[in-house]
């Protein structure tokens, strides 16, 4: 037995040596060669090395589209991805609004319909690639090109540069935003395969050091996805920044803009970062139309040529509320409620013969074996039964449940305002109140931003605005009210006066060749919880001969699960729609746009209410149709 032991005991040491050096030779050699092994396993994201893109090591042609998450209701993001993936888009494009995720400088907003984890998410859930577009500056048409206004609390702002505050703003928002769209990326298992800086620099240019910093702020907060920027043909050069792929955004491809990209980035894959499918439209315009011809002769030749492509818009959606932005060179004009943009994808998410010819010709780039899934099914659209506005509100009589009244000696621009914790007033209108003891001109030096609704003792006497600078008041010897409605109809969106956008009354109003003091000025922004509020106001049933501006209430009754509908408001004049106390946006006769889209989801079940806030001449019925009406068109050339 003690032999039998011994020798069990010779054997297992002799086992254990040899199960010794095994691990060694095994671990020694993972331990001096682990990179090559990790290499090998892991997967390449979005590579810039060569003159294609490649994808997990693969040639890769992108075939993008924008669709903007906050200009589509939450419950349909879902059917307008579906769509993109189904007209054999591989990659979703979305800006970030800055303005609308910090409305207050200490209130941040991702929920809801802000939710971007959530949209993200999406996109990867139906196989879609992201390219993602922070901002701080994203144009978008979109109020201040999407800065938050109270920015322009600093009288010496400089918005785009290294301004101290300016850059504190930036860095405090990045904190809050850039960690959640961090674990997205594609190196952490995301769709994220890259991040745009900023947009459109090279036409804006104020500060060289700016670009650097922007990308230094991405990086250092953990983003290491290819970085791109987003030119025009003719700021191409002067919008880069070293480390980040230069892309163009154009209408037409032709040979001097394919020299001008050879030049800059030789031996570097091409992307026409917006192919602009459609356009924007501004009151007192047409709508513009591109030719479905047109458009697809144009992505047909870009993708020949081997370069990548993303449509902006594939579905443009709606600027709801006060969202929208304004052209101002050569001169100011704002854009409309809806931004259907005539992409792919209607306003309403409808096929158009642009998204079928796209269909066809992205099918001929989809891998052998895989073909495009069925389009989904589209939603129904309804009409509704007219509705009857029953009840009147003066605006007289809802100033108790506005903001204010803030008292001063001379016109504070709504920026500056002490409302909203002080964070000043958006978006909206801004009631300035003064008193005169006689008549005489008025002169408003371009003071007005954007239109001023002039009333006495609260009768409407005339406009002024940045074409009428000049209203006689009537003669008078008593003591008399002299009001102004401001409205803000949308902060320019580009250009290079974006810090001179303050709103309301920016400067003094001359009366008599003397400027008028002593306001009273109330904060007049329409959001959510004020409109809500008008419930307990003491409206009135409509009179025969109702008072202007002010708000009508009526009733429409949805059966069963409601549709999209059109509002339409023949008769009326200018002013904003208010659904379940959601803001639609605004309305006015002057056109292109005829119609407000009212998805079904801002709807329920049985009666909604709908208030109307008219400026100066209504109608006692609001439409609702199962079709849009945008206006006279003219095509883009």
């Amino acid at each position: 037995m003690r032999t039998r032991n011994k020798q069990k005991r010779i054997q297992a040491f002799i086992c254990l040596c040899v199960v010794c050096f095994i691990l060694y030779k095994y671990l020694g050699f993972f331990q001096s060669v682990p990179q090559m092994d990790v290499k090998t396993i892991k997967k390449m994201g979005l590579n810039t090395n060569s003159s294609q893109f490649t994808l997990e090591e693969k040639p890769f042609c992108i075939l993008g589209g924008s669709v903007h998450y906050f200009r589509v209701p939450r419950p349909y993001w879902r059917d307008r991805l579906m769509k993109m993936v189904a007209c054999g888009i591989n990659t979703l494009t979305t800006y970030v609004p800055w303005s609308l995720h910090q409305p207050e400088k200490d209130v941040f907003n991702f929920h809801t319909q802000l939710d971007l984890e959530a949209y993200i998410s999406l996109a990867a859930e139906l196989g879609l690639w992201v390219i993602l577009c922070p901002g701080p500056y994203i144009s978008a048409d979109m109020d201040l090109g999407g800065l938050p206004s109270w920015l322009l609390r600093d009288e010496n702002m400089r918005l785009r540069t290294m301004h101290p505050g300016f850059i504190q703003a930036v860095n405090t928002y990045f904190d809050k935003l850039i960690p959640k769209v961090v674990p997205f990326q594609f190196n952490k298992g995301g769709p994220i395969i890259a991040v745009q800086i900023e947009n459109e620099y090279g036409s804006f240019a104020k500060d060289q050091r700016y670009m650097l910093f922007i990308k230094e702020a991405l990086q250092s907060r953990g983003i290491s996805e290819v970085f791109l920027t987003s030119d025009n043909i003719n700021s191409f050069k002067s919008g880069g920044v070293d480390g980040a792929l230069r892309a163009i955004k154009l209408r037409k491809l032709n040979q001097r803009i394919v020299q001008e990209l050879s030049s800059v980035k030789p031996n570097k894959p091409s992307l026409v970062m917006e192919y602009w499918t459609g356009w924007y439209d501004t009151w007192g315009d047409l709508h513009h139309v591109l030719a479905p011809e047109d458009m697809v002769s144009t992505v047909r030749n870009i993708l020949r040529r081997g370069m990548s492509v993303n449509l902006y818009m594939f579905h443009g959606g709606s600027s709801f509320g006060f969202m929208n932005g304004a052209d101002s060179d050569p001169s100011y004009r704002a854009l409309i409620s809806s931004y259907d943009y005539d992409a792919p994808l209607s306003e309403a998410g409808g096929y158009t013969a642009k998204y079928h010819l796209l269909r066809d010709l992205f099918s001929q780039f989809n891998p052998k074996g895989h073909n495009l899934p069925d389009i989904p099914k589209l939603r129904h659209s309804d009409s509704y039964e007219t509705a009857i506005m029953f009840q009147h509100l003066s605006l007289w009589d809802a100033l108790s449940f506005a903001e204010g009244p803030f008292t001063s000696s001379k016109p504070v621009n709504m920026e500056n305002l002490p409302a909203n914790n002080g964070n000043g007033q958006s978006y909206g209108y801004t009631l300035y109140e003064t008193t005169i003891t006689r008549g005489g001109m008025l002169q408003s030096g371009d003071n007005v931003r954007d239109r001023a609704m002039v009333f006495v003792d609260r009768k409407y006497i005339g406009l002024l605005k940045r074409q009428i600078l000049e209203l006689a008041v009537p003669d008078g010897k008593e003591e008399r009210t002299l009001s102004f409605l401001v409205e803000n109809c949308g902060r320019a969106h580009q250009g290079k006066d974006l810090d001179k956008q303050r709103k309301g009354l920016v400067g003094d109003i001359l009366f008599n060749g003397i400027p008028l003091r002593g306001f009273t000025i109330y904060s007049l922004d329409m959001k959510l919880n004020f409109i809500e509020s008008l419930n307990q106001a003491p409206w009135q049933n409509l009179p025969e001969s109702p008072s202007f501006p002010g708000f009508f209430m009526g009733r429409v009754f949805v059966y069963s699960y409601p549709s999209d509908t059109f509002v339409k408001l023949p008769g009326w004049g200018k002013g904003v729609v208010f659904i379940n106390s959601l803001n639609l946006g605004r309305y006015w006769s002057l056109g292109p746009q005829q119609s407000l889209y009212l998805p079904g989801p801002f709807l329920h079940s049985g009666m909604n209410q709908i208030i109307v806030f008219e400026e100066k001449e209504g109608d006692s019925s609001v439409q609702f149709e199962d079709s849009p009406d945008l206006g006279m068109e003219t095509e883009i050339e």
